[in-house]
């Protein structure tokens, strides 16, 4: 299956408005990577930049989005529920503008039950904007 031919919808609890990945790129038992397009209508666009809350979002949903695929395509259930237990090391460089397209990667560095620990990279090109580690934990329930 060609990732870009998934819509992210089926992988994401998260509803437009509040979408914060365009289309997956990659994924394996490691990483997972997404891009989101900055555009002038979205909910966290304000003065022509993305809020840099919405960065935060962005990461949670990149691993929302690996979870997605797993439940969706390989485990061919509903997709899950998950909540950000933490976030560790958070370093924003700078916010993105308008137009700009984000590429954030996440790496596995621990996964334990129901709680999976990431690395996470935010780049616009090939300047990283921002680095994060981010606990996510699951629920049982699941999104229809």
């Amino acid at each position: 299956m060609r990732f870009e031919d998934i819509d992210v919808h089926t992988l994401l609890p998260q509803q437009e408005p509040f979408v914060m990945i365009d289309q997956l790129l990659h994924f394996d038992e490691v990483t997972t990577t997404t891009r989101f397009t900055v555009r002038e209508d979205h909910l966290y666009v304000e003065n022509g930049r993305l809020n840099a809350c919405a960065l935060i979002e962005n990461i949670a949903q990149t691993c929302a989005a690996r979870m997605g695929y797993i439940n969706h395509y390989i485990y061919k259930k509903e997709v899950q529920l998950g909540f950000i237990g933490s976030v560790k090391n958070l370093v924003v460089k700078r916010v993105p503008l308008l137009g700009e397209t984000l590429t954030t990667t996440i790496m596995v560095m621990e996964e334990i039950m129901q709680l999976t620990l990431v690395q996470a990279e935010i780049k616009v090109g090939e300047e990283t904007i921002v680095t994060a580690e981010m606990k996510i934990a699951l629920s049982e329930k699941t999104v229809k």
